[in-house]
């Protein structure tokens, strides 16, 4: 066995409200954080991942995913091939498994984020995991309702227990991290598989921070900028 250090919520400038680094200097931070990968959750949109993808290497891997906003709050696929279409979250989560990825619902209990999803309940047994650790929650309540939710539907619905920095800016990335631990031979033959077989099972720790509230200022002015400033 071994243990990858993964920050599972990352964004680049693909997100359109909120992503300020390019692919490239995303993972080339990540890499210099000592990350052994990332996943690429750009809003509504997998290109970010894809050209993240590009710049991997041996040791750095990249999991391809989005944070998508459907009818009902947002959600999170991972190992994803290709765009979600419906924005339905019932039609979206299915779209989801049938690529084969599996699906997160992010920072579900932050009362600060109109996006997030409004009734987890109605679709907890379809999902593979909830995020308890968002560094970007401005209250410690918000990833603790999560986690005792988590631990609360666990029996029934084997809900893993994830962390993402949701960086925005480069100073956050890895923030949140998850130790996974994969088979060596299983990883060395098929990352990604390997990596989703140990997320699916468990074998996950969560670990992190929370992001500076000099942070928030600079996205809301980020996303002032990209509103109202054309270059």
């Amino acid at each position: 066995m071994r243990t990858l250090k993964f920050d599972l919520h990352t964004h680049t400038n693909n997100s359109p409200k909120c992503g300020f680094l390019t692919p490239e200097k995303l993972v080339k931070k990540a890499i210099s954080r000592r990350l052994d990968g990332i996943a690429v959750t750009d809003h509504d949109t997998i290109k970010g991942a894809l050209e993240a993808r590009k710049f991997e290497t041996e040791n750095f891997k990249v999991i391809v995913g989005c944070e998508l906003m459907t009818t009902k709050g947002e959600i999170i696929g991972l190992f994803l091939n290709e765009e979600i279409k419906s924005r339905d979250p019932f039609e979206a989560i299915s779209e989801i498994h049938k690529q084969g990825g599996i699906v997160v619902v992010p920072h579900p209990f932050d009362k600060f984020r109109s996006s997030r999803f409004n009734n987890v309940d109605s679709i907890v047994h379809l999902l593979d995991g909830i995020e308890v650790l968002n560094s970007r929650c401005l209250k410690n309540e918000s990833n603790e309702d999560a986690r005792k939710y988590a631990l609360k539907k666990q029996k029934d619905y084997n809900l893993v227990m994830l962390a993402g920095s949701d960086a925005h800016f480069s100073n956050e990335v890895g923030h949140a991290y998850n130790e996974i631990n994969v088979d060596n031979e299983a990883y060395d033959k098929d990352p990604m598989q390997a990596l989703k077989v140990s997320i699916l099972a468990g074998n996950v720790d969560v670990s992190g921070r929370k992001s500076s509230l000099i942070n928030h200022a600079g996205t809301k002015l980020l996303k002032w900028k990209k509103r109202y400033v054309s270059y």
